[in-house]
């Protein structure tokens, strides 16, 4: 039995079903924003002093696997706030070559309602997400927390943390990403590929300068951008009510605060790693201004006014992704342990599928654990085997999808993230 634990026997229910989350990232902090809501007591553990230390990323794809999770899971003003900081939807989907010549137009139908949470299809700012999915959990997340072992039995787990510091749970959920520590020491034969692609992502914001130099594709959606080996994928974050101005709205008492932000242009330069010229360990080490610059080296026979647009970016947002892809592994016995999004089904962002699985496993797994079932482990059983056919399913599309802009370096580059507008 671990030690300290008061519990007896798994069965009983007079203690209230304590749940460990490792990782602050939007799964993580989704489930505990649905745990919460449902009474259970939930701490997420994150290894950051703050949640915004590290960048990971700006526009990201939302589908009704998110808005479904996102309804299920927030108070519902806060996913009112959710729903108003969106972006406008695209309405078409483009390739062109580096000199803006169109290769492929794809023209999307409108749904019912894109914001719905069963139709969502739009946009949204990663930071803005985060904070909204944070907001309220200010008691509940501990930052500054590295978790580097823990203790499991029948009747919990106890963490142990970098700095020496324990925790028990009766359940832990490694939500701690690609790298994840918990994975590590749970499924030590489940691990990650190396797809051999790099990203150097940048975000330009919306001067006069910059909307002039707009090309008309990107002004209907999301736009791919196909340069022999190297190719660009672009879209606009517009927002439909700017963050801050939606929360002083919504929370008029300042309970609730997103930072500001501003409409704007997410880039992503993608190739195979050697097309960078330099080393993975070198790529690490550049600064956010070096990688800026060779974004700018990558495209500097494409068309003026994308370079122009890549030169206009706020460079200290500029930062590299090396994507990476699990190995899908057979089932395994289920305990007191489990995991969600990127610790256990991390992909390539081809098929835009990463963030909207993450939150379909926090929704999942919220609807296991909320009725504090008799039987724990069983219940994470039944989340486990649902997460693995759609979350491998996603890894396994992705893999293709990655697999072939690998092989076709060429003119449909990029034709993969048609999906991503959806």
């Amino acid at each position: 039995m671990v030690p300290g634990r008061t519990r007896t026997h798994p069965e009983e229910t007079d203690i209230a079903l304590t749940v460990a989350v490792v990782g602050g990232g939007i799964g993580g902090l989704c489930l505990a924003q649905g745990l919460r809501r449902a009474g259970v007591d939930v701490t997420v553990y994150e290894r950051d002093q703050t949640l915004d230390e590290r960048r990971q990323g700006y526009r990201l794809h939302v589908d009704a696997r998110a808005g479904l999770a996102l309804q299920q899971c927030l108070p519902p003003q806060l996913f009112e706030l959710f729903l108003a900081t969106c972006g406008s939807p695209s309405h078409q989907f483009t390739v062109v070559t580096e000199k803006l010549k169109v290769l492929h137009e794809e023209a999307y139908p409108a749904a019912a309602d894109p914001f719905a949470p069963a139709t969502l299809s739009t946009s949204v700012d990663r930071r803005t997400l985060r904070e909204i999915l944070a907001s309220g959990l200010e008691d509940r997340i501990v930052t500054g927390k590295e978790l580097t072992r823990y203790e499991a039995d029948e009747r919990g787990v106890r963490l142990f943390f970098a700095d020496g510091g324990t925790a028990e749970a009766d359940v832990l959920v490694g939500a701690d990403g690609t790298n994840s520590a918990v994975r590590r020491q749970y499924l030590p034969h489940a691990t990650v590929a190396d797809t051999g692609t790099r990203i150097i992502y940048g975000k330009t914001p919306m001067s006069d300068e910059a909307r002039e130099l707009l090309p008309a594709p990107l002004q209907k959606g999301f736009m791919a951008v196909v340069g022999g080996a190297v190719g660009m994928a672009t879209g606009l974050i517009r927002f439909r009510r700017r963050p801050e101005e939606a929360a002083a709205e919504l929370f008029p008492l300042g309970n609730v605060r997103l930072s500001p932000a501003e409409d704007y242009l997410m880039w992503a330069v993608s190739a195979h790693q050697k097309q960078f010229g330099a080393s993975d360990e070198t790529l690490a080490a550049l600064t956010p201004a070096h990688l800026h610059a060779l974004a700018a080296k990558m495209i500097r026979s494409w068309d003026p006014g994308l370079r122009r647009l890549q030169m206009l970016a706020d460079v200290k947002e500029t930062f590299l992704v090396r994507v990476r892809s699990s190995v899908p592994v057979s089932a395994w016995p289920p305990s007191r342990v489990t995991l969600l999004g990127d610790a256990i089904h991390a992909m390539s962002p081809a098929c835009g599928s990463g963030a909207n699985t993450a939150l379909k496993d926090a929704g999942e797994l919220c609807r296991a654990l909320a009725l504090e079932p008799a039987d724990v482990v069983q219940a994470i059983g039944e989340y486990e085997q649902r997460m693995r056919d759609y979350g491998y399913s996603a890894v396994e599309a992705s893999r293709m999808a990655e697999t072939e802009t690998g092989s076709r370096r060429n003119r449909a580059l990029f034709w993969l993230y048609r999906k991503v507008t959806r």
